[in-house]
């Protein structure tokens, strides 16, 4: 059995290890298009350029954004005075700075963290969830929430964000080049090489941004696993957040603030789609890892 210092560690190297095999796919992506299309490495300088600019906006305004779209508004003490309460004793307690508190007024508890980094970071939870858990069961699920403020991986999944993007906006530019007629005339030429690369950057145009998007969804399960236990490092109780969890996962009643693009920040997936992936695909697809194996994970923890 891990103790909670061990399965913080377990899941660190984990991480580590998914984002430097996303970025190898990510470079060996890019080297197979700038060879394919004839452009080199100025393929890849140009998407990055781009992709940098239209990525900027959306690391800096993100917090904005997601709390606009979901209609959140930002907490009063005396109205929130438990979250308020919680937040301040257990950001005390992780030496971090007091984040933005926001509420939205839905019935179906969740929580989810945002900002770029542990001073500008925002929590944000539903009436539900304030409403719905006793007070050992939020600190479970605000603990939860700061460790991700505290690990960074806000900062990560935005990373992480920009390179899903950048791969997709390398395969469509690749895709686009092929209608060009640049690819088939290098194949005329007699450049059987050329057009080994061709093909394989034509399949992998078809497939990387499907590809990415699975990395990028097995980073965001194994940060979950990271938080819940930093969280528990934090609070010392697994008990609470699994409680939590279980009772988050019994609702099933869908935030109707959340959508596709936010599903992943929330500390379960608020869309209740448990349906339409099947067999050992079924994981794959998920944002979140399985509600019970994150409580099993839990007990297990000592």
């Amino acid at each position: 059995m891990l103790n909670v210092y061990e399965q913080v560690d377990s899941n660190k190297r984990k991480s580590v290890l998914v984002m430097v095999l996303f970025t190898l796919f990510i470079v060996g992506a890019a080297w197979v298009f700038g060879k394919a299309s004839g452009y080199g490495l100025s393929f890849v300088g140009w998407a990055l350029v781009i992709s940098g600019i239209m990525s900027w906006g959306s690391y800096y305004y993100s917090d904005k954004i997601i709390l606009t779209l979901s209609r959140a508004r930002p907490a009063d003490r005396k109205r929130d005075f438990q979250f308020y309460t919680v937040t301040e004793n257990l950001a005390m307690a992780a030496h971090l700075p007091k984040p933005k508190l926001y509420v939205i007024d839905d019935s179906a508890p969740n929580a989810f963290a945002t900002g770029r980094d542990p001073q500008h970071a925002v929590i944000c939870v539903t009436t539900g969830l304030l409403q719905k858990l006793d007070r050992t069961e939020l600190e479970g699920v605000i603990s939860h929430e700061l460790s991700h403020v505290g690990n960074y991986d806000i900062r990560l999944m935005a990373i992480v964000s920009i390179l899903v993007g950048l791969v997709t906006l390398l395969a469509d530019w690749f895709l686009r080049s092929t209608f060009w007629g640049r690819g088939r005339s290098n194949d005329r030429e007699g450049n059987q090489l050329q057009f080994v690369f061709f093909a394989v950057g034509l399949v992998l145009a078809l497939l990387s941004p499907l590809i990415a998007q699975l990395i990028q969804l097995a980073i965001s399960r194994r940060r979950e696993f990271l938080a819940d236990a930093s969280g528990v490092k934090l609070t010392r109780f697994p008990d609470g957040l699994a409680r939590a969890l279980a009772k988050i996962s019994a609702d099933k009643e869908p935030l109707e603030a959340a959508n596709k693009a936010t599903a992943h920040l929330y500390i379960t997936n608020p869309l209740k789609n448990t349906h339409g992936s099947i067999g050992m695909f079924a994981g794959l697809f998920n944002t979140h890892p399985p509600v019970k194996e994150r409580i099993a994970a839990l007990k297990q923890m000592s």
